[in-house]
């Protein structure tokens, strides 16, 4: 019992180190191209370039993540994060600066985000018992949040004191920690197909992973659910700092401010429902949370006054990790172990595409109609596609508490 809470605590450690660094160097380009072009369109291709590399690379990660070494894979992501961050920063400092280059920083941190994000969902499960998920993974919701809470304003503190470089090299210094912790103190046994002789191709392993979503219906009709979701989030997600510049001003207070407010709620949320646990029906706690992201989304659209506005912008925080926790959950508890990696591979192909596909509609359409009406518009509709997800028959039987064998 111990044992696993040592781990548990040098793996959460180790990712919010890193993820702090991470957050500083996005929060610092994104608001450095929302402040220099103030143009919808360039905020699409910067949401392109940090989602396209990871959307080719999730079906190859989800398989690595099935047969290395997991933890390997965590940390050969953060050091390729890392050193690209460190030849962005020399290349800056020598004078090269351009918009292009940080779109390539964009796409580099994607494919390190690729590779991880399929590895950290399937290795908590190997670490955690899994009467203690919904607390760690609640836990670990409000370890981001506090970084999150905490990014922003280093991040433009650090913007209105000194260089966008120095900024990078802060990135790479936390990722050297991060990769320090996982190396030396991080033990963790090898998951059982990783020990295995592979006996089958890439492709093979990435086909026996859509074949068991095929023939499980509660992953198909979840991934559908997903795949509208992530495209309605997206006005919500990226294009509040340009309707705050466009419609509040332009003050790089008021873009520190709403990432401030998004954080203290997925503070609040994390903690929550860490404590709480949500609903004895997992999906009846996400139904819950995306109609009120829904609603809030539809808020952020209407509310003119910008006090009010970072208090829905909290709510909706609020709201995130009382969602995204049940998510991750219930894969981790209704998976086999051996198509973990595979699953939440598909997942992040799906969260990776359906973003930028929601950009690519919403993007233009924001230099032509005002944001407001595109969150309305996403509002009402992330409403209606929650109370669908609360009346599927498949999804609320395999969210419930006592699940048969025969979900698995």
């Amino acid at each position: 019992m111990d044992h696993w809470k040592k781990n548990i605590i040098l793996f959460l450690s180790s990712q919010t180190i890193s993820l702090f660094g991470s957050s500083l160097v996005q929060y610092a380009i994104m608001w450095h191209i929302t402040l220099t072009t103030q143009s919808g369109m360039m905020m699409t291709l910067y949401i392109l370039c940090g989602f396209v590399p990871t959307f080719i690379l999730s079906p190859f990660a989800g398989v690595w993540a099935d047969r290395y070494n997991r933890k390997i894979l965590i940390i050969l992501a953060d050091a390729l994060i890392a050193v690209a961050t460190l030849i962005l920063a020399v290349i800056f400092l020598m004078g090269h600066e351009s918009i292009g280059l940080l779109f390539v920083m964009a796409a580099i941190r994607a494919v390190g985000a690729g590779i991880q994000t399929p590895a950290v969902g399937a290795i908590l499960p190997q670490i955690v018992p899994a009467e203690h998920l919904t607390k760690v993974n609640g836990t670990n919701g409000s370890l981001q949040a506090i970084m999150m809470f905490v990014a922003p304003m280093v991040s433009a503190a650090l913007m209105t004191m000194t260089t966008l470089e120095t900024i990078f090299f802060i990135d790479v210094i936390t990722a050297a920690i991060a990769i320090l912790t996982l190396l030396l103190f991080f033990r963790i046994p090898l998951h059982k197909k990783a020990t295995e002789q592979q006996s089958t191709s890439y492709f093979d392993d990435f086909k026996q992973g859509l074949i068991y979503i095929r023939e499980h219906d509660f992953l198909k009709k979840f991934f559908l659910f997903f795949s509208l979701f992530f495209i309605l989030m997206a006005p919500a997600a990226f294009m509040t700092p340009l309707q705050v510049t466009r419609s509040f001003g332009d003050e790089i207070w008021r873009l520190t401010a709403i990432e401030i407010a998004f954080s203290v709620g997925m503070m609040a949320g994390g903690a929550l429902i860490a404590s709480w646990g949500g609903f004895q029906n997992k999906i009846h706690t996400m139904m819950v949370a995306s109609l009120l992201m829904g609603v809030c989304t539809f808020a952020l659209g209407v509310i003119p006054v910008f006090w009010i506005y970072l208090f829905f912008m909290a709510v909706f925080g609020l709201a995130m990790p009382v969602f995204n926790t049940p998510t991750m959950v219930l894969v981790q508890e209704n998976v086999d172990e051996d198509y973990l990696g595979r699953i939440f591979g598909v997942f992040g192909m799906i969260s990776t595409s359906m973003m930028p596909i929601g950009m690519l509609i919403f993007g233009p359409i924001a230099d032509i109609v005002k944001i407001e009406w595109l969150l309305i518009g996403t509002g009402i509709l992330l409403c209606i596609v929650s109370l669908f997800l609360g009346r599927s028959k498949v999804l609320i039987e395999v969210g419930k508490p006592a699940l048969k064998e025969s979900n698995n």
